[in-house]
């Protein structure tokens, strides 16, 4: 299983279309080329503290099904990190999310 962290509205839209091309806040998967998702629930925690604490809009995390995805899935380390993150280079079918949870951001 993988994790990636999305707004509840882009979720639903994902729902309602059968599959899900969002990469990250503010990025489609055709402008980044990839979606970003995380390797456990402890990188998607540490992604969501990074990236989405300013973020009022309701958060989503999805649990992906590597196997039902039907593309490549390609762990990589992103310029100027040294952990590798998973990246799924197409999109993902609604079918291949297992569970969708509302996630709140930890405090510090």
């Amino acid at each position: 299983m993988i994790y990636h962290l999305t707004l509840a509205r882009d979720w639903a839209e994902a729902r309602a279309a059968g599959e899900y091309r969002v990469s990250t806040l503010g990025r489609s998967l055709e402008e980044e080329g990839f979606i970003h998702a995380s390797a456990d629930l402890e990188q998607a925690r540490g992604v969501a503290g990074r990236f989405y604490r300013d973020v009022a809009d309701p958060l989503v995390l999805l649990e992906i099904d590597e196997t039902r995805l039907g593309c490549p899935v390609r762990f990589e380390v992103p310029e100027g990190m040294t952990e590798a993150f998973p990246h799924v280079y197409g999109p993902v079918p609604v079918a291949a999310v297992v569970s969708a949870t509302p996630f709140t951001i930890p405090a510090d």
